[in-house]
C-alpha cells in the first residue's frame, strides 16, 4: 500500500535530524514525499525583499530535493504562505498525505513552536504530525553548500572548472550561485539577471554540478550578505573581470566579505570574452 508524507520545514529544510528520518521512512516500501518549505522571512540582517525571500526559499527546497533524489527517495516540492499553519493546511488539503512531518529549530529560537504550531495541526487536522527539532549550529547539515557570486562572469567555463574541482574535492557539494542585478540598468535588469543565471545553472547542471540559484540585489556585497542569512554556507566563491574592469574589485568586495562572513573566501578571476558590461558597484552604498 502506497503511503505519502507531507514534510514542512523553512530554515531547517536541510537539517541532518530531518533528513535522516526522510530517509529512513523511505525505506519503507512505496513512500514518497512532498515538501513544502513556508516563505518566513528572517529574523534580522539586512533589508529582505519579497522576491528575495522566494528565491531563497526555492533555492532552499531545490538544494534539498536534489539531495533526496540522490540518496533515491521519491519527493517532490513547493513554495507554501509564509504562515506554516495556513501553508501546512493547504498542503494537507491538496496532498491527503498520511503523515506530517514537521521539522523547526530547537524550543529557544523556533518562532513556530512559540506558536503552538504543532498542536494546532494536530487539532485542525487529525492527520498525525512527526515532530523533528534541528539544530544547524550543532549538527550541521548532511551537506556541504558553497556560495558563488558572480555576474557577466557567470557563464565562465573557468569558474566552472573550479566549481567541478571543489565537488571532487569534498563529497555532497552543493553550490547556491547567486547573479546580483546589474547596477545602473534599466527596467530589463531582473529579465537579464534571470537569464544569464538560468543559462549559467544549464551550463553547470550538464557538467554534473548540484545546482540552485537565485537573483540577488544590485550590491553584490549586500546580495552576499543576505543569502548567509538563509544558508549554511561553508565557502564563498566571488569571480569577477581583472581588476581594472571590475566595480566589484575597485569596491574592494572581497576584503569585505572576508572580514564580515568569518567564512573561506575564494576569489578567482575571469578574462573577458567579448564586448559586456563591466559587473559595477551599486550605486548606492551598501550598509
Amino acid at each position: 500500500m502506497s503511503k505519502h508524507i507531507l514534510v514542512v520545514a523553512n530554515q531547517t529544510i536541510g537539517g541532518a535530524a530531518l533528513l535522516d528520518l526522510v530517509k529512513e521512512r523511505a525505506k519503507e516500501p512505496e513512500t514518497s514525499f512532498t515538501l513544502v518549505v513556508p516563505m518566513t522571512r528572517p529574523r534580522s540582517g539586512y533589508v529582505i525583499y519579497d522576491d528575495a525571500v522566494r528565491e531563497s526559499a526555492q533555492v532552499r527546497l531545490d538544494l534539498t530535493l536534489s539531495y533526496l533524489r540522490g540518496e533515491d527517495v521519491v519527493a517532490s516540492g513547493e513554495l507554501g504562505d509564509e504562515d506554516p499553519y495556513i501553508a501546512t493546511l493547504d498542503a494537507i488539503d491538496e496532498y491527503k498525505p498520511d503523515e506530517v512531518i514537521i521539522s523547526t529549530l530547537p524550543q529557544s529560537s523556533s518562532g513556530w513552536l512559540r506558536r503552538d504550531l504543532i498542536e494546532r495541526i494536530q487539532d485542525a487536522t487529525g492527520v498525525p504530525v512527526t515532530h523533528v527539532v534541528s539544530d544547524l549550529n550543532s549538527e550541521g547539515l548532511p551537506f556541504k553548500v558553497t556560495l558563488v557570486v558572480a555576474n557577466v562572469t557567470a557563464g565562465r567555463g573557468d569558474l566552472r572548472a573550479r566549481m567541478k574541482e571543489v565537488a571532487a574535492e569534498v563529497e555532497d557539494m552543493l553550490f547556491i550561485v547567486v547573479v546580483p542585478l546589474q547596477a545602473g540598468g534599466d527596467g530589463r535588469a531582473a529579465a537579464v539577471a534571470r537569464a544569464r543565471l538560468g543559462n549559467t545553472l544549464d551550463k553547470m547542471r550538464r557538467e554534473g554540478l548540484l545546482v540552485a540559484g537565485m537573483v540577488g540585489d544590485p550590491d553584490p556585497y549586500t546580495a552576499t550578505m543576505n543569502a548567509l542569512q538563509f544558508y549554511k554556507v561553508t565557502r564563498i566563491i566571488v569571480s569577477t573581470l581583472p581588476v581594472t574592469r571590475s566595480g566589484w574589485l575597485r569596491a574592494d568586495l572581497i576584503t569585505r566579505l572576508r572580514k564580515a562572513s568569518n567564512i573561506e573566501v575564494e576569489h578567482i578571476v575571469a578574462e573577458q570574452a567579448g564586448p559586456q558590461p563591466d559587473d559595477k558597484p551599486a550605486a548606492k552604498a551598501s550598509s
